[in-house]
């Protein structure tokens, strides 16, 4: 009974649904709540995706365009909402798309200790296609470019491939 119990759990936890992918400029590329929303000093504007162990984990392309870099840094594991998680292990994207170079972090959390990309630097990518896994809860990052306004605020739920994160 408990393996049987451990299998649904573990089947549940890494599923990974169909969508049909909302059409704007920059999409969620992770299911969530939005933590926080923080200019940065060039310009551009953190978004901060929470993922619970509740989330699908799946994470997708928030624009179409190239790959440009996957960098994997080793780094701790505090809890992927607590401010020290800015240290945290992660994997640095960078994608060349018709906004320019747009910067997204996959952050691993205290239970979250995997992020697996699937796919490599040069590869195109299209809005929402799957380009990587954060096992067991952490956060997403996207950076937006100097003049796209922000359609989420904090607290509100997204879905990855679904919420639009840019206002038109």
């Amino acid at each position: 009974m408990p393996a049987t119990a451990l299998a649904a759990g573990m089947l549940w936890f890494f599923r990974d649904p169909e969508r049909e992918i909302t059409q704007g400029r920059v999409i969620s590329p992770a299911d969530g709540v939005v933590q926080s929303i923080m200019p940065w000093k060039d310009g551009r504007t953190r978004v901060a995706i929470f993922m619970s162990p509740l989330n699908v984990h799946v994470n997708r392309a928030p624009l179409a365009g190239t790959v440009t870099s996957v960098e994997h840094i080793p780094g701790g594991f505090v809890p992927a909402f607590n401010k020290e998680s800015e240290n945290n292990e992660r994997v640095v994207w960078h994608f060349d798309t018709e906004l320019g170079d747009i910067e997204m972090v996959q952050i691993a959390g205290a239970v979250a200790r995997r992020i697996v990309p699937y796919v490599p630097q040069g590869t195109k990518v299209e809005q929402g296609e799957r380009i990587g896994l954060i096992r067991f809860g952490s956060r997403v990052d996207v950076y937006l470019p100097e003049g796209v306004d922000v359609a989420v605020e904090v607290g509100q739920a997204t879905t990855a491939g679904v919420t639009r994160l840019d206002r038109d």
